[in-house]
């Protein structure tokens, strides 16, 4: 028997999922929770977690598994050296630290181009250059990439799904000549399609943990991708809504739309385009006031049919991606009722009408018109939740097939092989 096995790195934590050839069955499924806040998480703890989750799947299973793909979260970046180790603290998705370089990146990117955006891979690796740590790097790696090193042992690849932030040109499949001009000092990352098998386990990997000397390890994509595999969505004008720490949509269509004013993006995905962006509301806000007990029963008490006057920007620190993209953007929580169901309703109808912005910013920028919509992430569970969004985006609003992420990326690992 031949099994895949779909990892996925997110805000909170690792998830590996183990499907069979029919993808019809989920064999295994691990988890490894990060404890340590989001700023404080590091590559030796997502080397930790790596190993971790695939010690965690069953013996018999691991010797099963044919291929490997990683998926991590977008523009979380890391500079590395000859041999892999990190030189510095990796920056994450929603680091805006790169705002400073983008006065420079506008006069050379073409406008509104997805990297002018201050969390961009290629805005932080711009205000990576002027590190101490920068003359000892020689790689500069999405997260997705480095976690596949550690596998394959070959260093300096990526997929255009994480490249995509970096400037690299997913219509003509190659660096642009403005990206060239930048003279960045260092190794780029060379791109594959997601799903590529890059090599076969390092050997030593394979005997340590049980696995097949000749399983593949292929190009990953990011979470959010992932997500949407997951999903069951195929046709235009079907979106994914990832309710995690953050909230992403994601919408297929049969036009691309680039617009960095406003955070939109699109990643190539077969002969469609599946468009987005991602702001930094979502389910992170609602866990900084309450407990997962709490939303549960809070939520029960709500009247998802009747629609909160309360009009917050929910947002854990200052700035947002999309559908602002303002990185001084303030978080509006006030006024805060004393009744906590009055306030979560106010939060999850403030985010789902941010939601609903999105996609109809989506819509009017040229993508397909929105169908139906797919929930993955935690907050999918939540039905209360659902019947707001519903209400907001006046479509069906259903769970996706899938909704753990890694299911995605077990899909991407699969590809074609398992016809080979």
């Amino acid at each position: 028997m031949n099994l895949y096995l779909g990892i996925d790195f997110g805000t909170s934590g690792a998830r590996g999922v183990v499907i069979n050839e029919e993808a019809s069955y989920i064999q295994a499924e691990v988890r490894y929770p990060f404890q340590d806040s989001l700023a404080a998480v590091t590559p030796k703890i997502w080397q930790e977690a790596l190993f971790v989750l695939v010690k965690r799947i069953p013996d018999q299973l691991r010797r099963e598994i044919k291929a490997i793909a990683i998926n991590g979260t977008s523009s979380t970046v890391l500079l590395v050296d000859a041999v892999g180790n990190p030189v510095d603290a990796p920056l994450l998705y929603n680091d805006g630290r790169g705002s400073c370089v983008l006065e420079h990146l506008r006069s050379i990117a073409p406008p509104n181009h997805t990297v002018l955006s201050a969390t961009s891979s290629l805005a932080k690796l711009l205000w990576m250059r002027q590190l101490p740590s920068f003359s000892e790097a020689k790689y500069f790696l999405h997260q997705a990439d480095w976690l596949g090193f550690l596998l394959h042992g070959q260093l300096g690849i990526s997929d255009y799904h994480n490249a995509l932030k970096l400037g690299y040109d997913v219509e003509e499949l190659k660096y642009p000549e403005w990206l060239k001009k930048l003279q960045i000092p260092i190794q780029l990352p060379k791109v594959l399609s997601p799903g590529t098998p890059i090599g076969e386990l390092r050997p030593e990997i394979a005997d340590k943990f049980g696995l097949r000397r000749d399983c593949l390890v292929c190009t990953g994509t990011t979470d959010s991708i992932a997500a949407f595999l997951a999903s069951g969505a195929k046709l235009p004008g079907e979106g994914v809504t990832s309710l995690g720490s953050t909230l992403v949509l994601k919408l297929l269509s049969r036009t691309r739309v680039e617009d960095a004013r406003y955070g939109i993006y699109s990643h190539r995905l077969g002969d469609l385009w599946l468009t987005g962006g991602a702001s930094n509301t979502g389910g992170a806000v609602l866990k900084k006031f309450f407990t997962n007990a709490e939303l549960e029963s809070l939520s029960r008490e709500i009247d998802a049919s009747i629609a909160s006057e309360l009009d917050y920007y929910p947002l854990l620190k200052v700035g947002d991606r999309f559908p602002i993209n303002d990185p001084d953007l303030s978080p509006r929580l006030e006024p805060r009722p004393e009744n906590p169901v009055e306030f979560l309703h106010g939060l999850l109808e403030s985010i789902a009408r941010i939601e609903a912005r999105g996609y109809e910013l989506l819509q009017q920028m040229g993508a397909d018109k929105l169908s139906r919509v797919y929930t993955a992430g935690g907050g999918a569970a939540n039905h209360t939740w659902t019947a707001i969004r519903a209400r907001n985006l006046q479509i069906p609003v259903l769970a996706s097939v899938y909704t753990e992420a890694a299911y995605g990326t077990a899909l991407l690992a699969m590809g074609e092989r398992k016809r080979g």
